[in-house]
């Protein structure tokens, strides 16, 4: 029996932890609907209310937690300890200190990866699985190639240890085929990014749903330098005019500013994306959420994934998960 099996849950499939999009109200919606829903990171009590929030609306269902390394405060795994969370999902990094705190407290961990070199790190420091990333998912990115690539050698190198798989999951087609590749599940993002649930800005939402191509930028990097993918909007058709990655400045100041970001209350990003403009290439990862003026859309990061050619409408998240069903 796997991870997945373990919990109970009736579909094979994961919500991504979207920090800022994936509230309790998401969550719990693809939880009650049968497959595992994941709340993502905030300021730590925020996030314990919207794990809570998620937990009201999925009684007696498992939640998960997705937690960015790089901004992980002690007061996060309390809190996910005291919510009693299914599982732990790490992205960007794979702390050992962190991962036998929430072990010890009995809740799985699973770590992102996406090479198998990850895989064994993340195995050694007690991972209890792992979820193999494709370069074509959307958001911030450990992988560099596609997911086929990825997926088939973390699962050796796994050997046994439950795989999810993440990149490129936008229908139950798509989940089939890579749980007859090996995966134990499978993770969507862009598809629950595009529910009624889902905390983007409608107007983020509407940029997805008729971008005709995703990049992959370092431009939204400021205070987390680590690559993502996007749909374009004026602040990338400014600045990656002449390489999708964007200019030097813009990727010279965000490797030095990791240590920054680190600093900053993640309850502060939301309002940098207020300073930020078009015509100064200085973009945090911080993206436009509902009740935000319509402007930010044009001057934050827009993340999505290449199952973007493939979506083609707004759902409730219990309506994205029947069309992920295998």
């Amino acid at each position: 029996m796997n991870l997945l099996e373990a919990l109970g849950l009736q579909y094979p499939v994961m919500q991504a932890g979207m920090g800022g999009v994936a509230g309790g109200e998401l969550a719990g919606a693809v939880s009650a609907a049968g497959a595992l829903g994941t709340v993502g990171i905030a300021a730590p009590h925020a996030f314990a209310a919207e794990l809570r929030r998620a937990a009201t609306l999925a009684p007696g269902r498992p939640v998960a937690a997705n937690l960015l390394v790089p901004f992980i405060r002690k007061a996060h795994i309390d809190v996910c300890i005291t919510a009693g969370v299914a599982a732990v999902v790490l992205h960007d990094g794979i702390p050992r200190r962190w991962i036998a705190a929430l072990r010890s407290a009995g809740i799985p961990v699973l770590c992102t990866v996406g090479s198998a070199a990850q895989a064994r790190q993340a195995l050694a420091a007690g991972a209890d699985g792992l979820v193999a990333q494709g370069v074509e998912a959307g958001g911030h990115l450990v992988a560099e190639r596609p997911l086929a690539v990825t997926l088939t050698e973390v699962l050796q190198a796994a050997d046994g240890v439950p795989v999810l798989a993440a990149g490129g999951v936008a229908d139950g087609a798509d989940v089939r085929r890579l749980l007859t590749a090996g995966a134990a599940g499978a993770v969507a993002g862009t598809r629950f990014l595009l529910t009624t649930e889902s905390r983007a800005h409608p107007d983020y939402q509407r940029r997805v749903l008729d971008a005709q191509r995703t990049i992959r930028t370092l431009l939204f990097g400021l205070g987390w330098p680590l690559p993502h993918r996007v749909v374009p909007n004026a602040a990338t058709d400014r600045w990656c005019g002449h390489s999708d990655l964007g200019p030097g400045l813009a990727r010279g100041l965000s490797r030095v500013s990791g240590p920054l970001g680190r600093l900053l209350p993640l309850s502060a990003r939301g309002d940098t994306v207020a300073l930020q403009r078009v015509s100064l290439p200085l973009y945090t990862p911080a993206l436009p959420l509902a009740g935000m003026p319509a402007s930010v859309v044009d001057r934050s990061a827009l993340y999505a994934g290449e199952t973007m050619h493939r979506i083609h409408d707004v759902v409730a998240a219990a309506e994205a998960v029947a069309r992920l069903a295998p």
